[in-house]
């Protein structure tokens, strides 16, 4: 359900068509009196792909930030503050999210904006919302560079926007975690390496790359692929001469399971391995010879943990049509961190939002730490998670199952 937006009520009001009674804005003197019921309104945004292929991971993020916002609301949280959320569709395409950004933006009741999924959709966010100063927390960006710059990669790490902190691990950490599952516990030696050229893609390769050969594993062929394509027999043959005991692959699921399908039957009986951009319930629902893939993703599953149980009951009881999926408890952690430095910078003004919002918002942003659904969460000086726990899954009758889970040593 889509909470009304501000600007409609306050269009209602001035029709004489609402009466309301615990909504204004904060720039309405009348509403902040010392009445007692009335509340000031702080809209949360969430930018996702709630369309399109990648909708299944969308939609699970929207509904879980929804769920984070009802819940503060419900439990009056924030004295004197009615949240609401406005969800945005970018259709994982960066030009789409550049414009989002800018309507956030240009929206002053928006504190915070979570999301998005895809890192390249972000690189073309996070400066607009530096400028401006809007905190953005994404429960799925995990492109080192972007918190880190590219001098990650030779130890010069330094923080590219002060606005930017997420919810999940970064690529370096993922694809070092992956590298280690596959040649310690899986016992592959010889892998084929193939990405979609996308951010998130390229560079979870990259990572795995680097620390698999690391190991002593062995990187038999490399490939890129276009991630609208879904006709991979070309390069499944040339992967079927090199003797690969597994293919890894950075990209998301919607080519993946094409992908893995045409491995297999092609004769190839090796699984495909992924990151977090696999690990969805689609993927084998699009591959009928998923059995055996792997995937990686951040933290342990929600299942398995007694700090989610509550955020499993009320997202059942909300009647969502569409599962909370891979980032559904990330996404409601993020959405909470906002919650937290909104609170944070409330408590520190009397009560009230201060006229400065946007930065007093910004300031709390360092100082939030709390136990949410997917175990501490707080970020470090980039603007990163400090929970590095990641867990490997295999497909095991048509369904993601966990098999291991650590948080990985990255030099």
């Amino acid at each position: 359900m889509r909470q009304r937006s501000l600007i409609a009520l306050t269009a209602a009001l001035a029709a004489g068509s609402l009466t309301l009674t615990a909504c204004g804005s904060r720039d309405d003197d009348s509403n902040n009196s010392s009445g007692g019921g009335d509340k000031t309104t702080v809209v949360i945004g969430i930018d996702a792909p709630l369309t399109g292929d990648l909708s299944a991971l969308g939609l699970g993020m929207r509904n879980s930030a929804e769920l984070a916002v009802k819940t503060a609301n419900k439990e009056e949280y924030v004295k004197g503050i009615e949240f609401e959320l406005e969800p945005l569709d970018d259709q994982a395409q960066p030009s789409v999210g550049q414009q989002n950004a800018q309507k956030f933006i240009s929206n002053k009741d928006v504190l915070g904006v979570v999301g998005p999924l895809n890192s390249s959709v972000s690189q073309q966010m996070q400066k607009p919302f530096n400028d401006a100063g809007l905190v953005q927390v994404s429960p799925a960006n995990t492109g080192t560079e972007l918190t880190q710059g590219d001098g990650w990669k030779t130890g010069d790490s330094v923080r590219q926007f002060k606005t930017f902190f997420r919810t999940a691990t970064t690529d370096e950490i993922q694809g070092a975690f992956a590298a280690e599952y596959l040649y310690t516990k899986a016992g592959k030696k010889k892998v084929y390496l193939i990405d979609d050229q996308k951010t998130y893609g390229a560079g979870l390769a990259a990572s795995f790359k680097t620390n698999f050969t690391k190991l002593g594993g062995k990187i038999v062929g490399n490939d890129h692929i276009n991630p609208d394509d879904r006709d991979f027999n070309a390069v499944v043959a040339k992967i079927k001469k090199t003797g690969a005991e597994a293919l890894y692959y950075g990209g998301e699921y919607p080519a993946a399971a094409p992908l893995s399908q045409q491995l297999k039957d092609s004769g190839q009986n090796i699984p495909l391995m992924g990151g977090d951009g696999i690990y969805s319930a689609e993927f084998p629902k699009l591959n009928k010879k998923a059995e055996g893939d792997l995937a990686t993703s951040v933290g342990k599953p929600v299942e398995q943990l007694p700090s989610a149980k509550e955020f499993i009951a009320n997202y059942e009881a909300e009647g969502f049509e569409d599962a909370y999926e891979a980032y559904g408890g990330l996404t409601y952690d993020a959405t909470w961190s906002i919650i937290e430095a909104i609170k944070l910078a409330v408590d520190g003004n009397d009560g009230e939002v201060p006229t400065d919002a946007r930065k007093a918002v910004l300031d709390a942003m360092s100082k939030v730490k709390f136990d949410g659904v997917t175990g501490t969460i707080s970020f470090d000086e980039f603007g990163d998670t400090t929970n590095t726990l990641m867990t490997a899954y295999k497909v095991k009758n048509n369904a993601w199952a966990p098999e291991y889970s650590a948080s990985p040593k990255v030099d």
